[in-house]
């Protein structure tokens, strides 16, 4: 896919940048998919603790250390780790830290009070929030291309919701669902907010380093967030004894559960995080939003989920919305190259009718 003005690094700085961009869309979709499938089986086998869905979410930060500690002490690089950050970007790291761990904990008190339905719904605002809060914070650009898929996405998980209007957790009370319904909200409005806020200080990096650095921070203050809600819920204790006691599938698998969507989760978060850097923020919600259409198909493979009409009609609405926004940046890049070549060959006849013009200098 070449790189267009939508998809191509904020700066010369990235060089090589498609194969990084490839690499994030592959940790996005492999994390995105893997973790909501993990989820639902943590759900599914009775666990039911919304801290420990809050927690396992950030708490892999430290997996981010070993790609940006090692090249430095390998000789690969003579940048060294976490010493350009000024104390602005390092308080902008704890703040947008802290707040996704916020958005973590609303997620998941909105996902375990509400059927998976109007969850999805909800969530599918996200991206129409997205949109609107990208054109405000980083003055994007609303062209035919991204706002045919904006519409086509949220279309596609509106039906996506309606498809699953027969899941509803047990024991739903009305205050309950109110709770979640408010969370979900919250959830999809602070995420929306994330991604162009993240665009904006990506835009004063230096390199895809660097981002990765910002990444754990932003991750350690999110986990530090929620370990101190685990803390306080007494929590951690209450997750051997869900181990022990709740999970039916027993207490060792319920631990490899915890650890791969802790994985999982962080494998999610650096694609998105990497996308937003490569591209933009509008993309990654984008791609976030897609993939919601292989959660559902990744369902049907592997718990063996109903995938009746509706469903089928979303998922092509989704792939459909998606694809034409990859044509979209595909024809847009298509264009910068022509017009590129033409003052190419411009400049190329301008100096054969004056050979004396080399290089915009005058020779006699």
């Amino acid at each position: 896919m070449p790189p267009s003005a939508d998809m191509t690094p904020h700066t010369p700085k990235n060089k090589g940048s498609l194969p990084l961009l490839v690499m994030n869309y592959l940790l996005l979709f492999v994390g995105s998919v893997s973790a909501t499938l993990l989820s639902k089986y943590y759900f599914i086998h009775k666990g039911s603790s919304i801290w420990v869905a809050t927690w396992v979410q950030c708490a892999g930060f430290p997996l981010l250390l070993p790609p940006i500690i090692l090249p430095y002490f390998l000789n690969l690089t003579t940048r060294r780790p976490f010493t350009q950050f000024t104390s602005k970007i390092f308080s902008i790291s704890i703040f947008v830290g802290l707040m996704l761990g916020l958005n973590n904990l609303l997620f998941s008190v909105g996902n375990s009070n509400l059927p998976v339905s109007t969850s999805s719904l909800l969530l599918s605002s996200q991206l129409v929030f997205n949109l609107l809060l990208s054109v405000l914070i980083v003055k994007q650009k609303v062209t035919f291309s991204n706002l045919n898929c904006v519409i086509l996405l949220t279309v596609s998980s509106i039906l996506l919701a309606l498809g699953s209007s027969h899941d509803k957790p047990p024991g739903l009370t009305r205050g309950k669902y109110f709770v979640g319904f408010f969370s979900t909200i919250g959830a999809g409005l602070l995420f929306a907010l994330y991604l162009p806020i993240m665009e904006k200080v990506y835009r004063k990096v230096d390199c895809y380093s660097m981002m990765m650095e910002m990444q754990a921070v932003m991750e350690a203050a999110a986990t530090v967030l929620s370990t101190a809600l685990m803390v306080w819920n007494g929590a951690f204790g209450g997750m051997v004894r869900e181990g022990r006691e709740l999970f039916d599938k027993g207490e060792r698998v319920y631990w490899v559960t915890v650890a791969f969507n802790v994985v999982t989760w962080q494998l999610c978060f650096m694609g998105t995080a990497g996308m937003v850097f490569l591209t933009t923020s509008l993309t990654g919600g984008i791609c976030m939003t897609a993939l919601m259409g292989m959660n559902v198909l990744g369902g049907v493979v592997v718990y063996g989920d109903k995938f009746g009409g509706v469903k089928a009609v979303s998922t092509v609405l989704c792939v459909w919305g998606f694809c034409s926004y990859v044509y979209g940046i595909y024809m847009k890049s298509k264009k910068i190259r022509e017009d590129d070549d033409d003052e190419d060959r411009t400049e190329m006849i301008e100096m054969g009718r004056n050979p004396s013009v080399r290089n915009g200098e005058i020779h006699v």
